[in-house]
């Protein structure tokens, strides 16, 4: 019976791992040095991996008009903060990327 649970939670393991992008094992390491943090379960980790890529579309998403805007087909630096600047969803990052 303890073989059949540890094959699901690896099979939902995997699964979880299809639906993001970013590795969950990263993320789990980056929560654990929040020293708040005494234990993540596997759906926050999960849920936070989530969060993270459509946060990370949105703002490409932004900076992508305001290249397409300024008729070029890369984004830059610029495009970024423009995005930042122009969207009150994003101005919490003002100021954030700067060197």
């Amino acid at each position: 019976m303890t073989e059949e649970k540890e094959n699901l939670d690896v099979a939902e393991e995997e699964k979880s791992e299809k639906l993001v992008k970013l590795p969950l094992s990263r993320i789990k390491s980056i929560i654990k040095m929040d020293p708040d943090v005494n234990l993540a379960s596997q759906e926050a980790v999960f849920l936070i991996a989530k969060s993270t890529e459509l946060f990370i579309e949105s703002l490409a998403r932004e900076s992508y008009t305001h290249t397409a805007m300024a008729k070029k087909k890369t984004v830059q630096r610029k495009d970024i903060d423009a995005a930042i600047s122009s969207s009150d969803s994003l101005l919490f990052l003002e100021g954030a990327l700067d060197s």
